[in-house]
């Protein structure tokens, strides 16, 4: 059995809407391809019939995970969240002691993330370490760079 993942509304749709072009204009696409590569003869020489079948089945491969993701994945009511500590979904606003400023996540999915935006993984070294934290702690996380001294500020929807 595989985990179940919390997602947003908006992270759902997206995938769900992502999976639908797949299924349609992505096989159709590829349906295309195939058909002009074996139109052109022999497909034991043929390369670019062999790319085609290769990128479907690339697609296909995406869609079964994609599948997946959608068969375990569960809708968070961001009503019913508890922010008095840190958990997914929630806006956690830090002072991050390198940088000597504020700086505010929301803690997201692994899907959902996006960090230009932001969203971290509570997968993420930073997700993780700030997960089930309160109000005023003071963390200190192992990343790729260094170790990153945060303070938790305030905790939101």
């Amino acid at each position: 059995m595989a985990d179940i993942i919390y997602m947003t509304k908006e992270g759902l749709e997206k995938v769900k809407v992502e999976l639908q072009e797949m299924r349609t204009k992505g096989r159709a696409d590829i349906s295309a391809q195939i058909k002009e590569a074996r139109e052109k003869g022999d497909l034991s020489e043929n390369a670019e019939y062999d790319a085609a079948k290769e990128a479907q089945g690339m697609l296909e491969l995406k869609i079964a995970k994609l599948e997946e993701l959608l068969s375990n994945a569960r809708e968070m009511d961001e009503s019913k969240i508890d922010t008095s500590k840190v958990a997914v979904l929630t806006k956690v606003k830090v002072f991050h002691g390198g940088l000597k400023k504020e700086i505010e996540y929301k803690l997201v999915a692994e899907k959902e993330a996006d960090f230009k935006a932001n969203k971290i993984s509570v997968t993420s070294p930073i997700g993780k370490g700030l997960l089930g934290k309160i109000k005023g702690d003071v963390v200190k996380i192992q990343v790729p760079a260094g170790v990153l001294e945060l303070k938790i500020l305030n905790i939101s929807i």
